[in-house]
């Protein structure tokens, strides 16, 4: 049978494009095929049918226990990172078991306890910027989403267990900063123990150190049990599914460890994003001051993730350059059709993230920053899809979202800053994100601080999100 609009570039040279610029490899496809087409890329399986297409993503997220079916297998990229327990990795009635368990430790009305600990590390890192001299804004961003994992996710404060885990991951992070060193997670034959100076050598003995850390804190926490904490870790481990069974060691490991890559990385990333486009843009920041101005001083942190132009200018960023590429693959279980295009048992589905936000028919002139399109018009969960959809969502997104909010406004009502230098951001791969290539570098032209109380994060919280 044959798969839908094939590409015609050397499958070798379509697999170096798709790790090296991918961006360019998807524009350049869709503008030959703008709905489906199929390419050989790494990564997922050697040939992947690429939908865009609002109507046929509909189908694949509303068919995906049964017609469309998520194997956990086509997901290797991500196991040297997650782990083999991790959610990303599980597929069937596992995958269904863990979500269930792990789902309310991410409801919305959780999120809310976390509002004064995300705003007081945001200030914590940007006070300790100097004024004028430039500094790279995915950094800053990093730090601060870095620190909120470690203390809202994981439950640890500073020193000790926290300080080493905080430099480990850093560094195992940066280690897949390019496209040239993410292609070790593309090309399994790079993937080669060869000692500690060897780079997948050395990245396992980082991620070893991490894990005995993670097992060490867990053993910890089964010890000494305390009902009252609230982070996401504690949460977790009081979680038992419908056989009063809790999650294992190895499970919470890899869920740790999942949440550490997917909610830091990619949050970061988003961050940096947007004020990118809010000081490229000055009527886009004026606008949003004088949102933000109208709340007055030390306003709730529900208050401002209501506000509707923050919504719009965070949900515009992450349309225009997604945290995520795609969505989580599909593999075709019995033969069918799509857009009117035949599929056969076992072919790979992937649907572009990227590709279906930049369809002109849903997004006129879709290269430019307009916050205002999510003002004007409701989009479907087909059409704007930055946490993919169906029943791989983001188990992340309410706190992914509460984050980038409460973190923009924080910084744009204490500070001023300014981008340094005229040359426009593009994106970049790093790891499974596209990352602004240059890190948005800034100035702090001035600051207006303000004092807000502690959060106490072994307190409970009754708060509705």
């Amino acid at each position: 049978m044959q798969l839908p609009n094939p590409l015609k570039t050397p499958p070798l040279l379509q697999k170096i494009q798709w790790v090296a610029d991918p961006v360019s490899f998807m524009e350049n496809a869709a503008q030959q095929y703008p709905d489906i087409f199929t390419a050989e890329v790494i990564g997922f399986g050697e040939t992947v049918v690429f939908v865009n297409h609002p109507q046929a993503i509909k189908e694949i997220f509303t068919n995906d226990r049964k017609k469309f079916l998520f194997v956990g297998k086509v997901n290797r990229i991500f196991e040297p990172l997650a782990g083999e327990y991790s959610l990303l990795m599980l597929n069937g009635e596992r995958h269904k078991r863990r979500r269930k368990l792990t789902m309310p430790s991410f409801h919305g009305d959780r999120m809310r306890a976390y509002g004064s600990l995300i705003s007081n590390l945001t200030e914590q890192v940007f006070s300790q910027l100097p004024l004028n001299q430039p500094f790279l804004a995915r950094t800053a961003m990093q730090e601060i989403s870095l620190q909120i994992i470690l203390q809202a996710v994981f439950g640890l404060h500073k020193g000790g267990r926290y300080d080493k885990i905080k430099r480990l991951m850093a560094l195992l992070l940066d280690l897949f900063s390019s496209p040239f060193t993410s292609s070790f997670l593309f090309f399994p034959f790079l993937q080669q123990d060869l000692g500690a100076w060897s780079p997948w050598g050395w990245f396992l003995r980082q991620r070893q150190q991490i894990y005995e850390l993670l097992y060490a804190e867990i053993a910890q926490r089964r010890e000494e049990p305390n009902p009252d904490r609230i982070d996401i870790l504690s949460l977790l481990m009081l979680a038992r599914d419908e056989a009063g069974n809790p999650m294992t060691d190895r499970e919470l490991r890899d869920d740790l460890m999942t949440l550490m890559v997917a909610g830091h990385e990619t949050v970061a990333t988003a961050m940096a994003w947007g004020l990118y486009w809010i000081h490229h843009l000055p009527k886009v920041r004026e606008k949003l001051l004088q949102e933000l101005d109208s709340l007055g001083d030390s306003p709730d942190p529900m208050s401002i993730f209501q506000l509707p132009y923050l919504t719009a200018v965070c949900n515009e960023t992450l349309r225009i350059y997604p945290i995520a590429m795609f969505a989580f693959p599909r593999i075709v279980q019995e033969s069918c059709e799509l857009l009117g295009h035949p599929l056969a048992s076992g072919t790979l589905l992937v649907p572009s993230i990227y590709l279906a936000h930049q369809r002109e028919d849903l997004y006129p002139q879709p290269q430019q920053f307009k916050p205002e399109r999510f003002l004007e018009h409701e989009f479907s969960a087909y059409e704007f899809l930055p946490f993919g959809g169906g029943v791989r969502r983001c188990i992340g997104e309410a706190l992914a979202v509460f984050e980038m909010k409460l973190v923009l406004a924080k910084v744009l009502s204490g500070y001023q800053l300014a981008l340094a230098g005229k040359r426009p951001e593009h994106p970049q791969r790093r790891g499974f994100a596209l990352a602004p290539a240059n890190g948005v570098k800034m100035v702090v032209t001035g600051r207006h601080v303000r004092e807000e109380p502690r959060v106490n994060m072994t307190t409970t919280s009754t708060s509705v999100f």
